[in-house]
């Protein structure tokens, strides 16, 4: 896993832009530790930090063709993160098609398989990536990024090229690039929904998930190698199970190749737990050891622990079973308030998201998880999308919502996102924002993309339009999480559940079968119940651990108070200081919910913090 960064510009000679382009890579150097290269020629820079998994030695990147055209250039060069867990079948395929390669890097199959193919070269790949590369015959960039968006790649145009990198802080480094944020960039942020290619920033915008953009001479253009689509499922319940089993023991047995130390993130819930123990199998397999697992607590909770709307008991006993029942090498990373709060971690993670995005008490803790884990392995798996994919949430199982003109992660909430959102905002801004109408017009949006089958029922179709709104919506919010928590510390995360074989093919298992036993999840439950206790495999859908800490609340709400006591704050022009003094003067009786830290509270706290991290220029925002 690496950061990737740099520059086109056909009006300059980029060569003498070298140093513009060190400083952008260098913004990433948590994002690949490991070496930093850089490329220029003519009208194109390309920067790269690399965090070595395979091939360590041999993986240097930008990494360019052997072969050189007529002025003496190589005939595409790239600068690479993530990972093609298919990278040896491809590259037997292109060794028989007389290729030869100096490496055994998936960079190079990378390089080579454009080579032989052309832009049809992403239609074979199976993994997580987003790379830049570079052809000197035609003097085209070619910006991609994976099916699912599991990593990240932005970019920002420019009068004669653009600007490009794994983070925004990258382009932000540059003279080019600027930090203005406008009503639509505002509202992108408060919606709790994001909107695929658009980010908080005027002109800042992120390569969507499954898509190409070109940059040539005639301008920037982007194009869509792959989309959810409705097909019609013909395997019966036991088919389905079957296969559902077969891509997920494939998708686990390619992940597990590294060259470095690889653990999995366990929290006792069924799809990491699922992942866990396939892991552990694959190493049996292979002759390996026992496979490393890691949990996350936090101090006190299991003597004090409430039930919750979300979670009726706490991780840790189910983690013991498992750990047991499995057999792994286990270490519980231990939380308590005080380091959540701490101004350092609070200051990585914003530094970490980059963009005044947030989930509450989350950033902090899984971030600390993430630096905990780096300490003994540099790859992890984790369990991202079961729930998207399979209907784990309960928004799936709650009319309310899943019936709802609305995102169904928002119908859950007694009070409308948009009015948490903006609670703490300027009246006349609020108004001006109309974010209850952005929201609704957002999800019309995305509910035209949704195609039906023939004969669908009024149920199946909404149970449908539920599932892709997770998987294109809800989704890239957790994928963003784990990447920007994880590449902070150097760790790369995978998530096996992401495998686009999957994902295609549960989106489109009727209803009747993705809950075919009563419950939430019965494909994966069922595809993975040999490999589980029964205590997990009968365990109601649990999320990622909150703090239950009162603590962690006031000290959001000390924050509050600076801001608003601060007349230099960033943000303070945007605030409805009456409204934030009147909650402050409210005591803290019970812990909030994550959603309420998300999109309540955090909201101005997030907005300040960005804003002065990023010199953001609001003044359109002032009404």
């Amino acid at each position: 896993m690496c950061g990737i960064a740099g520059w086109v510009d056909f009006e300059r000679d980029l060569v003498r832009e070298v140093a513009a382009a060190q400083t952008m890579t260098r913004t990433m150097a948590c994002r690949g530790p490991d070496d930093e290269g850089i490329w220029s020629a003519g009208h194109v820079t390309l920067g790269h930090r690399r965090l070595a998994v395979i091939d360590i030695e041999g993986g240097r990147q930008p990494m360019r063709t052997p072969e050189t055209g007529p002025d003496g250039e190589p005939l595409a060069v790239v600068s690479y993160s993530g990972e093609v867990y298919n990278f040896k079948e491809i590259r037997e395929e292109l060794v028989l098609l007389g290729h030869r390669f100096r490496t055994r890097s998936d960079t190079e199959v990378v390089l080579r398989a454009y080579l032989q193919w052309g832009a049809d070269f992403v239609d074979r790949f199976n993994g997580m990536y987003a790379f830049a590369l570079w052809d000197t015959r035609t003097e085209e960039l070619l910006l991609v990024r994976d099916r699912l968006g599991i990593k990240p790649l932005f970019y920002y145009p420019t009068p004669a090229g653009v600007l490009f990198g794994s983070e925004p802080k990258a382009i932000l480094a540059n003279p080019l690039g600027s930090a203005v944020m406008d009503l639509d960039g505002l509202r992108d942020a408060l919606a709790l929904a994001r909107v695929p290619g658009r980010t908080p920033l005027r002109n800042l915008y992120e390569v969507r998930p499954g898509h190409i953009v070109r940059v040539g001479r005639e301008g920037i253009r982007q194009e869509a190698y792959w989309r959810l689509e409705t097909r019609p499922h013909t395997d019966d319940v036991p088919g389905s199970v079957a296969k559902v089993r077969e891509i997920l023991e494939d998708a686990v047995a390619r992940q597990t190749v590294s060259d470095v130390p690889l653990c999995t993130l366990l929290s006792g819930g069924l799809d990491s737990s699922a992942l866990t123990a396939l892991a552990q199998r694959s190493l049996d397999a292979d002759g390996g050891g026992r496979v490393r697992t890691f949990s996350v607590d936090f101090v006190g909770l299991a003597e004090n622990f409430r039930p919750e709307p979300f979670r009726e008991a706490p991780d840790a006993p189910f983690v013991t079973e498992l750990v047991r029942h499995v057999g792994t090498d286990h270490r519980e990373i231990l939380l308590d308030t005080a380091r959540l709060v701490e101004p350092g971690v609070r200051d990585a993670v914003l530094r970490a998201w980059d963009l005044p995005y947030g989930i509450g008490d989350h950033d902090p803790s899984l971030y600390l998880l993430f630096k905990a884990v780096r300490e003994n392995s540099t790859v992890a798996l984790s369990g991202e999308s079961a729930d998207e994919v399979f209907g784990g949430y309960l928004w799936f199982h709650a009319p309310v919502a899943s019936q709802a003109d609305t995102y169904p992660w928002h119908a859950i909430n007694k009070v409308p996102v948009s009015e948490q959102a903006t609670s703490f905002l300027d009246p006349a801004l609020v108004k001006e924002l109309s974010l209850a109408e952005y929201i609704a017009d957002q999800y019309r949006s995305a509910a035209n993309e949704v195609t039906h089958l023939p004969g669908d029922s009024p149920a199946e179709r909404r149970m449908r339009l539920a599932s892709y709104l997770n998987i294109t919506r809800f989704l890239q919010m957790m994928l963003d999480r784990k990447d920007r928590m994880s590449m902070a510390t150097g760790l790369e995360v995978r998530v096996p559940l992401c495998d686009h074989r999957l994902v295609e093919y549960v989106f489109n298992a009727p209803w009747s079968v993705k809950t075919f036993d009563g419950r939430e999840k019965s494909l994966l439950r069922h595809a993975a119940k040999d490999l589980l206790p029964e205590s997990i495999v009968r365990r109601r859908k649990a999320p990622y651990p909150s703090t239950q800490d009162p603590e962690y609340d006031e000290a959001v709400n000390r924050e509050l108070s600076r801001i608003v006591a601060d007349p230099d704050a960033p943000a303070l022009p945007l605030l409805n200081v009456e409204a934030i003094r009147a909650h402050l003067a409210k005591p803290v009786d019970t812990p909030y919910s994550m959603m309420q830290r998300s999109v309540y509270t955090e909201t101005p706290v997030r907005l300040n913090a960005w804003m002065e991290l990023h010199g953001v220029d609001t003044r359109g925002l002032l009404v």
